[in-house]
């Protein structure tokens, strides 16, 4: 088993103790840095680039939601808040787990069992692969509402005026990212640019059908329907040996 690199962003000095304290039993993590404020945390986690972030929700200036916006891919995320369980629970965000302050050593050590068996359950990415890997997760942020995505699960891609609409389960939030900023990120093998507006995620096609003029429709698995442009039609065909 791979020894997992992990650090802390968190804003109080006894917090960041106690978590190194509650770490000492655990061999199979290792603690590689540790960040006192969001600013701090993001350049420590881009130079690093962990496999596990402990992170304090609430921060001054920053909280722990903005540092996982600044990132463009995010590590497993534990939160540690103070915010009592109803609170915390009122969030929609896919965490992977929270750690209610103060800690046990028996809460964590059961965080950590889940981390390792998550770890355990995840395929070799090949590190050639074009973009990011499909298992890694994205922070998205929209209004009051949070969310941590698998990029393999974003089924589609949609500009809205300044904005780009992510489809992901049921789910559509908007964030405030160009279609093209998102385009360099992802895997080039999975995700097709169809049109000018609108990038697939070819794993969740469900029907492909000849439209007018050359151009192609496509059905998505959540029943969206997205028309490729005739120039990229001839594309997609080939790159499916369609």
């Amino acid at each position: 088993m791979k020894t997992l690199k992990a650090v802390i962003v968190e804003d109080s000095r006894l917090a960041r103790n106690e978590l190194k304290e509650l770490l000492k039993a655990h061999k199979e993590i290792e603690l590689i840095g540790e960040a006192e404020n969001v600013d701090d945390g993001f350049d420590l986690i881009t130079k690093t680039q962990p496999d596990l972030l402990f992170l304090d929700i609430n921060m001054p200036e920053k909280d722990g939601f903005e540092l996982l916006e600044m990132l463009d891919e995010v590590p497993i995320t534990i939160f540690t808040t103070a915010f009592d369980e109803f609170a915390i629970k009122s969030f929609e965000y896919n965490a992977f787990d929270y750690l209610l302050k103060p800690i046990s050593q028996k809460r964590f050590s059961s965080s950590i069992s889940k981390v390792l068996e998550k770890e355990n359950a995840i395929p070799t990415i090949n590190e050639k692969q074009e973009g990011l890997s499909l298992d890694k997760q994205i922070f998205i942020k929209d209004g009051e509402k949070c969310w941590l995505v698998k990029i393999k699960d974003i089924s589609l891609f949609e500009i809205v005026g300044n904005y780009t609409r992510v489809f992901f389960d049921t789910n559509k939030p908007l964030i405030y990212k160009s279609l093209a900023q998102i385009e360099e990120k992802l895997p080039s093998d999975v995700f097709f640019r169809a049109n000018r507006q609108q990038i697939i995620n070819i794993n969740h096609v469900n029907k492909v059908v000849s439209w007018f003029n050359g151009k192609l429709k496509i059905e998505m698995n959540s029943g969206e329907e997205v028309e490729i442009s005739r120039r990229q039609s001839y594309i997609f065909k080939d790159q499916l040996s369609f």
